[in-house]
């Protein structure tokens, strides 16, 4: 197998016909080939589809005709972006022989750049219960160690852009669904901001929190994906009519004069992080303070407020969605998404209107937030933990650094700060005003240009 490559550099090789389509997408054939049985990053594997579009495109770039960096490059989606023509599950019993007749706007829009889509991903059932090993397919396992939970639910997604098997692919956030996989697989992955990119053709999880975006190697491919995925779609209502800028030509290195706030009280009094997170955290913070970027510390809302208001307008919204098959079949339900379906439909009305109408405050005050600063920094979460089963109540239970975010609607990003002694990913998250992905990326991407992370792969593959 050839050596692993970004989405930007195979971009670059492929523009100067240095580097076939058909010769990359063959490579990360063999790399799904040789791992994946033991990964389940795949649900659906499209082989002769990805074979003939890496033709197509190096046919259209020997003739003149390059589309953008996008072009022939190999990319997945997780398996809850509709496909037209192909099994789009969920990875869930109810959707076992689930084919969409029209594509999601995610997949029109990689397609008009020439991405070459080689599969769906795994993903806990519905975006929502998981792991769980009672649904239509395994769980997905994380690359680092076999052992090790990719964490979800763009699990899939995750674990096979860590393994080398596609150069970008697409999740959802709900809560931390993009974030948690980037972070637990070593890699980059962003939660736009609400309405930034179309959730049309992405099954839903929770109407008001969800949230589609691009995971992959770095940030810089991360904001290559986005200037493809973002942008105005009149068929979904959530979606926003904004400009949007160039987020590769935001990628410039420099953060000097920049703002930097950090939650102390949520990471050493809420929801301590563990002595090898704070580390890593501190030394990150050092290296943008040696870049020229101001730390100061910050005051938000105590993190349980976030969590709570969120989870009140996610389960009655997920029970919204999923009343009908939990009546008529509830057997083709696993038992996690099941429990989780079961729990919103105790939620009384009143309840769901004073959790939106704290979800407003919270909202309005993080925003008033970040006026006083450029991006907030804080860890993404814990090194990723032994993959089992979990209790379905710990989604009530446990809270989270990812969730007060979707809560904002706030872009964040979470990309690699550095490895455990055992050699898992630790991961920091960025996170930025409103619409304001350019600062969150320039700031990712300075830090990934100082630091040497992203030469390290996954001793499963390298």
């Amino acid at each position: 197998m050839a050596e692993f490559l970004t989405l930007a550099e195979a971009a670059r090789r492929i523009a100067t016909r240095d580097l076939s389509p058909v010769e990359l997408l063959q490579d990360c054939l063999a790399r799904v080939d040789a791992v994946d049985d033991r990964l389940c990053s795949f649900v659906t594997l499209t082989r002769e589809r990805a074979l003939a579009e890496a033709k197509s495109a190096e046919a259209e770039i020997m003739a003149g005709r390059h589309r953008g960096p996008l072009h022939g490059i190999p990319y997945n989606l997780k398996d809850i972006f509709e496909t037209k023509g192909i099994r789009t599950t969920a990875q869930s019993k109810q959707l076992a022989d689930y084919v969409p007749d029209a594509d999601c706007d995610a997949q029109e829009r990689l397609a008009a750049a020439g991405g070459v889509l080689l599969g769906k991903a795994a993903t806990w059932e519905f975006a929502h219960g998981g792991p769980s090993w009672d649904v239509l397919f395994p769980p997905c396992r994380n690359p680092w160690d076999l052992d090790k939970d990719p964490a979800g639910s763009s699990s899939g997604s995750g674990a096979s852009v860590a393994a080398g098997m596609v150069l970008a692919t697409m999740g959802s956030d709900t809560g931390g669904s993009i974030r948690g996989p980037a972070a637990a697989c070593g890699i980059a992955g962003l939660k736009p901001t609400y309405g930034r990119v179309s959730r049309r053709g992405v099954l839903p999880n929770c109407f008001s929190h969800d949230h589609a975006g691009p995971l992959a190697w770095t940030v810089e491919d991360v904001a290559i994906l986005m200037n493809v995925v973002a942008g105005f779609d009149p068929r979904d209502p959530g979606c926003a009519d904004v400009p949007v800028p160039d987020y590769t030509a935001a990628l410039t290195g420099d953060v000097r004069g920049l703002r930097i706030g950090v939650p102390y009280k949520w990471i050493e009094e809420e929801v301590p992080a563990s002595a090898v997170t704070r580390a890593a955290l501190d030394a990150a913070l050092d290296a943008y303070k040696s870049m020229g970027a101001e730390v100061v510390p910050v005051e938000l809302p105590p993190l349980a407020q976030y969590d709570d208001s969120k989870k009140i307008i996610a389960i009655a919204e997920l029970f919204s969605i999923h009343a009908e098959d939990l009546r008529r079949r509830p057997a083709l339900f696993g038992d996690s998404l099941r429990f989780r379906i079961i729990a919103g439909g105790l939620v009384r009305a009143e309840d769901y209107v004073q959790a939106m109408r704290l979800r407003t405050v919270l909202a309005q005050r993080m925003q008033a937030v970040l006026r006083t600063v450029d991006v907030l920094m804080l860890p993404t979460g814990e090194p990723a933990k032994t993959l089992q089963p979990v209790p379905p109540e710990t989604l009530f239970t446990k809270s989270s650094y990812t969730t007060a975010f979707n809560v904002g609607g706030n872009p964040a990003l979470s990309l690699c700060m550095g490895f455990t002694g055992e050699g898992m990913p630790l991961s920091l998250q960025v996170v930025g005003r409103l619409f304001d992905e350019a600062t969150v990326l320039r700031v990712g991407d300075a830090y990934e240009r100082a630091m040497p992370w992203r030469q390290r792969r996954p001793a499963l593959v390298s």
